[in-house]
């Protein structure tokens, strides 16, 4: 299964859905590590990224291409909440943290 690797999430990547089912799961940080491995970034701000790195432990190259979601893949999102970033921050500013969460969108019901 091809796994994402976001700093955000949009209704947009739901694509053309009329219907969509999404589960999303709050994963602590030993999770999004596991679910990390191997994960095509799409992490779209080199502050982001490097944060994402120091907590994940693998490289997070930044790649801002748009992305739709399918049922033949999960998505592994890094939600920052905290003070705006300081342009080149490698780590968190006091306050801050990172919530992860793991979303799938699941097959329409009956198939």
């Amino acid at each position: 299964m091809r796994t994402l690797l976001l700093n955000a999430f949009s209704l947009g990547m739901l694509g053309h859905a009329d219907h969509a089912h999404l589960e999303v799961l709050r994963l602590s940080l030993e999770q999004a590590r596991q679910w990390a491995e191997g994960a095509e970034s799409y992490v779209g701000h080199a502050t982001t990224a490097a944060l994402f790195e120091a907590q994940l432990g693998i490289p997070v190259p930044v790649r801002r291409e748009a992305v739709t979601l399918d049922e033949h893949s999960r998505t592994l999102v890094g939600q920052y909440i905290g003070p705006r970033l300081a342009e080149g921050a490698t780590t968190l500013p006091e306050g801050a943290v990172i919530r992860w969460y793991g979303l799938k969108l699941l097959p329409p019901a009956g198939h």
